[in-house]
């Protein structure tokens, strides 16, 4: 504290205009000039006035109205001052201590005044006539706000507040180096009230508060040897003094040696422990994964518990007395926890379609299949052939079963099928009824997009279709819309369940993205989607308030959103969250009127690599954002949020569509959002910043080439690529062509088979492409659709013939001939339309019944039914059911979203391919077995399972067998020995952990012929 006289004032600049309170800065320092509401005041100062009463929204002010007196000297701010026998002032200002001055004087009397600081007596402030008192002391604020008490004769001229001074030289005393090690501080005293010691690794921050001191010094006993520190000391809620840099060493002594010997003793699937050989003269060792410091350890040995579920980097470095040794060498440890996908349960799928040369009968081959097994087909229960592919062209006709052969054992017969009565299946389909707007208008419905699943836990896969009103919106249009319904229909046109989203969801392509999927794993797939107040689920029952109405002109711009999982089977509401993304802020979106902040993306996604989880996003065009959840045990819980407001570069990257795969080969998928891929914890995987466009296409798109391969087309002008190839894990650009132009339209395929791999094209002269880039003809097919249709590794193209009147076009199949640069028409589907004006989109594509060629299911031109057409044509090639592929699978789920997108596989399906890898999944809870492994011979123990012998045992399929082994899926080439043992390569697991010291826990699974998955682990020593 200081008390003072000013004996002669200081002249202040003054302000001419009326006193207007300045803006408060408590971090640079207040001016408060006291007096009279018209007297002069001094620049950089706020006015208090005698009238000046506090308020919460002024942040300042007196507690009470009382006078005043102005001499009218030359000083503004001695001039004039406030008076009254008793009085307060509050000011607000953040938590922490300030440097205080009172000035306090009148011109013309003397003057004894009282002072209060926070309740806390400060004595008096006195001064003779024409003189001024000075008071100058510290303020601890802990509540928000500094309070001043004023009496006896209570003149106050001014107060100026501003942060204690941080104090200086700051400097280490002491540094204790040893297993224990400690650095002392001292730094010069302020008179404050006390100190707070931060920390930090660098200057950049961010800094960590170690304690308090009364003194000024300290000790920090929580340092670890041999790193460097910095460190800062402020007064309370003041800013930090100058750093001071600190390396816990003793400068006199050396460093000890590099470690060595780093190697890995045990990787299980639960965690990883290392040794190394210990050092002379270090008393500590560091350890680092990925280059992130874990911990500090005595021993020369750690376990790391985490879960291996990635390849992790480690070394070391040791800590001595003299400080910090160079970096071991880098030991990278292997994958032992790869998941294990669990995917539909599906029958043989046996279908019998009519052609032109008598009936083509087709079924499934399943994941779960071994590459040995063949198939016998029944006609009218008598034997028709027996045979290791997966269609048959019957020149008769009849009721078809058909029946697996596993490991030289016939299963059950499928259920009994005929043919259809044409060269397809019409779903009769209810329509909902026509409607009326709010401002007269009259709307009906037609049949739009589709998804398929299975809804019940049959084996079989029913429809979800959504229905769109006549008059629905894209979201660059106003106007009212009807309502957005949807059924689900058995593929006998049994209708399941319906559900109305009600007037207050728009309905359009943007608004209503929904996925069906089996979620939490039980066989029976959910349905979800966004929802609102109104909605009305599968039971009858209405989500949120039944009687609101948000809906403005059409438009919804306020009011709940909600996230809702339904029942597949009844279709009522099993679960309803709030929506994330929420809306927000419309303008963080992109504009004010919901074009922007209304488009919806969705996807499944098997973020943890076992179950599928739900993705909901919101924007794309500006802010992004996507949330993931998980349902699991009737419970819908949030699992992580990415925003592109805290990612840079990752702001205005999406699509109109997305896809979903595991890019970077952990097990769990990645999200491809546009330009941007997001890993499976949420976080940014790479940006290309090409920005937004309206088609994408992920897969194993370049065979020749290691992963996959994303394809996409850009609409911004000014991008350096219209069309362009990218690495699906890295982002790298493998090649890209300059549009200079809206590029909307982009399509890949294997439709030339003169050429490796998937060849590209798109709209806006990029031409028709290789899977390198090199132009093969600027003319290209049709950029609606690609499909697998005739049989042969070649796809076809998928259009249709377009009417401007009807606003749809008759779908139609084609052959691209290279030679002639046309498109050789196979089949026009006459009776039918297609979806979403010009872009020519079927409710559906998808290898739904039969082989692995894909159906197509379109509307019929009235929408009373969906058609389902399949492939008339024999073909020799067989490869497991595409929905057993995880690429593809999730490619059926998204279909409908956004501007639709044909889906893809995960290997590469065309010309010249070899086979497709081994699959890895299970189609339910798999059993765990007891394994053990002595070199080339594996006994595998099923407890519970009965494995007799002879027909209609559970046998174990021996060429099933697989393991994985660093996180690679290893053939085993298993053959079954008696007494239940098996041989398998256990060279191939030995290739997959070349370079591994210790025990790695390798995982090995297999099927069952009753369909069932065993899984089990073993510990292998390279």
């Amino acid at each position: 504290m200081r008390l003072a006289l000013i004996a002669a004032a200081v002249t202040l600049a003054v302000s001419a205009t009326p006193a207007v309170a300045a803006p408060l800065d408590a971090a640079s320092g207040l001016k408060f000039d006291f007096g009279s509401t018209s007297s002069p005041l001094a620049d950089g100062y706020t006015r208090v006035a005698h009238n000046t009463l506090y308020t919460a929204d002024g942040g300042y002010g007196l507690d009470r109205t009382v006078g005043y007196r102005d001499r009218g000297t030359a000083d503004p701010v001695t001039r004039d001052f406030t008076v009254s026998a008793s009085y307060g002032f509050a000011v607000d200002v953040p938590n922490g201590e300030y440097e205080l001055t009172v000035i306090s004087g009148d011109a013309i009397a003397p003057n004894v005044t009282t002072l209060a600081v926070e309740g806390e007596d400060r004595g008096t402030i006195t001064a003779s006539t024409g003189a001024y008192g000075d008071y100058t002391g510290t303020a601890l604020v802990a509540d928000g706000q500094l309070n001043l008490g004023f009496g006896r004769d209570g003149r106050v001229n001014a107060v100026l507040i501003k942060p204690a001074t941080a104090p200086t030289g700051l400097a280490a005393t002491a540094i204790k180096a040893t297993a224990t090690p400690s650095v002392t501080l001292a730094w010069n005293a302020t008179g404050s009230t006390g100190y707070e010691i931060y920390r930090a690794e660098n200057t950049a921050g961010p800094w960590t508060k170690l304690g308090g001191s009364s003194e000024p010094a300290f000790t920090d006993g929580t340092p670890e040897l041999g790193l460097t520190y910095v460190y800062a000391v402020a007064v309370p809620g003041g800013t930090l003094g100058a750093p001071l840099t600190v390396t816990v060493k003793d400068t006199t002594q050396a460093a000890p040696a590099v470690p060595e010997g780093l190697e890995l003793v045990a990787a299980s699937s639960k965690k990883i422990t290392l040794r190394w050989r210990p050092v002379e003269g270090a008393l500590l060792y560091h350890l680092y994964r990925d280059d992130r410091r874990l911990g500090v350890v005595a021993e020369a040995g750690y376990t790391d518990e985490l879960v291996p579920s990635d390849r992790h980097r480690y070394r070391v470095v040791a800590a001595g007395t003299g400080g910090l040794s160079a970096s071991s060498a880098t030991l990278t440890s292997p994958v032992t926890a790869y998941p294990l996908r669990r995917m539909a349960k599906l029958d043989r799928g046996l279908v019998a379609v009519p052609t032109e040369q008598g009936t083509l009968v087709s079924w499934r081959m399943l994941g779960t299949d071994p590459a040995e097994v063949s198939f016998k087909l029944y006609r009218d229960g008598t034997l028709l052939t027996a045979t290791d592919k997966t269609n048959y062209l019957d020149h008769g006709t009849g009721s078809y079963t058909v029946a697996a052969v596993l490991d030289g054992q016939e299963g059950r017969r499928s259920a009994p099928v005929r043919p259809w009565a044409a060269a397809y299946l019409d779903i009769s389909l209810d329509k909902p009824a026509a409607g009326v707007t709010p401002n007269g208008g009259s709307y009906d419905y037609r049949a739009n997009d589709a998804a398929v699943a299975d809804l019940d836990g049959d084996g079989q896969y029913e429809i979800v279709l959504k229905w769109d009103p006549s008059n629905s919106k894209d979201n660059s249009q106003g106007g009212y819309t009807g309502e957005a319904v949807f059924d689900a229909y058995e593929l006998d046109g049994t209708r399941l369940w319906r559900i109305n989203l009600g007037r207050n969801v728009r309905a359009g392509a943007h608004y209503s993205p929904f996925l069906v999927d089996d979620f939490d794993g039980d066989g029976r797939a959910e349905f979800v989607v966004k929802t609102a107040d109104g909605t009305v689920d599968g039971s009858g029952k209405v989500i949120g308030d039944a009687a609101a109405n948000h809906n403005t002109g059409g438009r919804i711009l306020s009011g709940p959103e909600y996230l809702t999982v339904f029942d597949g089977r009844t279709g009522a509401a099993l679960a309803t969250v709030d929506y994330e993304p929420a809306r927000g802020n419309l303008a963080d979106w992109g504009d004010t009127g919901a074009n922007r902040s209304d488009r919806f993306l969705a996807a499944a996604a098997h973020l943890d690599g076992v179950l599928p989880s739900i993705v909901m996003t919101r924007g794309y065009y500006a802010k992004s954002m996507l949330v993931a959840y998980d349902w699991r045990d009737g419970k819908l819980t949030k699992r992580w949020t990415f925003s592109s407001s805290d990612h840079p570069g990752y702001g205005g990257q999406g699509n109109h569509n997305l896809s979903v795969a595991d890019v970077d080969g952990d097990g769990r998928d990645e999200i491809a959002y546009g330009a941007m891929t997001l890993d499976d914890d949420g976080t940014g995987l790479y940006t290309t910043k090409l920005e937004h466009g309206d088609a994408m296409h992920l897969g194993d798109l370049d065979p020749a080439r290691p992963g996959l391969e994303i394809v996409g087309v850009h609409e911004h002008t000014n991008m350096p690529c219209g069309l362009e190839m990218h690495d699906a894990d890295s982002g790298e650009i493998l090649w890209c062509v300059k549009t200079g132009q809206d590029t909307g339209r982009g399509l890949t395929g294997d439709i030339d088979p003169a050429h490796p791999g998937e060849e590209a094209w798109a709209s806006a002269g990029a031409g028709l492409r290789t899977a390198t880039g090199e132009l093969i003809s600027a003319k290209t097919p049709a950029i609606s659709n690609t499909i697998w249709w005739d049989g042969d590794l070649s796809r076809e193209i998928l259009d249709h013939d377009y009417s401007a009147d009807k606003l749809a076009g008759v779908p139609t199949i084609g052959k691209w001939d290279p030679a002639t640069q046309t498109t050789v028409n196979m089949l026009t589907a006459t009776g039918t339309f297609s979806n979403n004006t010009t872009k020519g989109n079927p409710s559906l594509q998808a290898d739904i019944l039969g082989d692995w060629r894909e159906e197509l299911i379109v509307r019929t031109e009235d929408s009373t039914a969906l058609r389902i057409y399949g492939t008339p044509y024999p073909t020799d090639h067989r490869f497991p059911t595409l929905t057993h592929d995880p690429v593809y699978q999730s490619g059926i789920v998204w279909q409908n979203v956004g501007y639709n997108q044909p889906p893809h596989t995960g290997f590469f399906l065309g010309t010249g391919m070899t086979p497709p890898p081994a699959s890895y999944l299970t189609t339910g809870s798999p059993l765990q077995a007891r394994l053990q492994l002595r070199e080339d011979q594996l006994d595998v123990h099923l407890p519970g399972v009965d494995r007799g012998e002879g027909q209609g045992r559970t046998g174990i399929l021996p060429g099933t067998v697989r393991a994985v082994a660093d996180g690679k899926i290893v053939e085993l080439g298993a053959t079954a020995l008696p007494h239940g043992l098996f041989r398998v390569d256990g060279a191939a697991i030995d290739k997959a952990l070349a370079g591994y010291t210790g025990a790695v826990t390798v995982t090995v699974t297999g099927h069952l012929t009753d369909g069932r998955t065993f899984t089990g682990q073993v510990k292998i020593r390279p």
